[in-house]
């Protein structure tokens, strides 16, 4: 039998001692979009079916004030049109399709608004808002959640962005919000960027709940993580993960929330069922 370190318990009782995410949230990446559209109400519903605990959505503003679910700043991957969403209205993005680029059998698929994904929210589950602007959508959003009278406990917004997570935390302090930070490294010193400390600096600064992870092993290991804690940041969740054994990893290492494009397979796999082979 496999005896749990001092150090194993000292993490679960951090973890258990401060407010955090459900427990190891496996999140739809744009929804279930290894088989579907990402961004679209048809990805976020397979995602249900396929297990996912919550999915995450990107948001623009159109030249209207509309809030849209699309992850790029124009329309052309995903429509085959090229419109810059911030100079398009909402009724002039809404003639697009949006699914047929997947496949054909998802032609006729809409951008979907932010009220049209909250709508294909289920009551038990959880919605993660990545907002890809700046501080200018967050009064607009803040109006919508009021308007809808959104589940609150249920949302948590991310962003790059470390200027809008702060007016997220201005406009809903109750709220959940995780800065985002992908890795670089360093040409000549061979570093990483950002270290553990300058993420925790960060998620300081903008007042947020956590930070949100490019899922990079050779970056995040058990001393980052213990880093990420001492320096105040207590919770993470991780992207893009597509494969058990990253899953598995990441879960080991006390990832929040496990970000991914095929939720049934790492559901699967964490809950220690077969996941077919791994050819992510």
């Amino acid at each position: 039998m496999i005896r749990p370190t001092p150090l194993f318990l000292v993490l679960v009782f951090l973890m258990a001692a401060c407010k955090t995410l459900p427990a190891q949230w496996i999140v739809g990446h744009r929804g279930a979009s290894f088989d579907a559209p990402e961004n679209t109400v048809s990805a976020f519903r397979l995602a249900w079916d396929q297990g996912a605990d919550a999915v995450e959505a990107d948001f623009y503003l159109t030249s209207d004030d509309k809030i849209v679910c699309i992850h790029d700043a124009d329309t052309e991957r995903t429509t085959g049109v090229k419109h810059v969403v911030a100079q398009t209205p909402l009724e002039t993005l809404r003639t697009l399709d949006a699914g047929s680029w997947k496949d054909e059998r998802w032609r006729g698929e809409p951008v979907p608004t932010f009220e049209e994904v909250l709508a294909a929210i289920p009551d038990n589950k959880g919605f993660v808002i990545e907002l890809k602007i700046g501080p200018e959508i967050v009064p607009v959003l803040e109006a919508e959640i009021k308007r809808l009278n959104a589940p609150r406990d249920r949302l948590i917004f991310i962003s790059f962005k470390a200027d809008t997570i702060a007016a997220c935390k201005r406009a809903f302090p109750n709220m959940r919000a995780h800065w985002l930070t992908s890795f670089k490294q360093h040409a000549v010193t061979g570093e990483w960027q950002p270290t553990a400390s300058e993420i925790a600096r960060t998620v300081k600064e903008c007042h947020a709940d956590g930070v949100g992870m490019k899922g990079n092993r050779e970056v995040i290991d058990r001393e980052f993580i213990e880093r990420l804690r001492h320096e105040g940041c207590g919770e993470f969740h991780v992207w893009t993960v597509d494969s058990p054994d990253d899953a598995r990893y990441f879960k080991q290492l006390g990832a929040a929330a496990i970000t991914t494009n095929r939720p049934q397979y790492i559901r699967e796999t964490l809950d220690g069922q077969p996941a077919g082979t791994d050819d992510s």
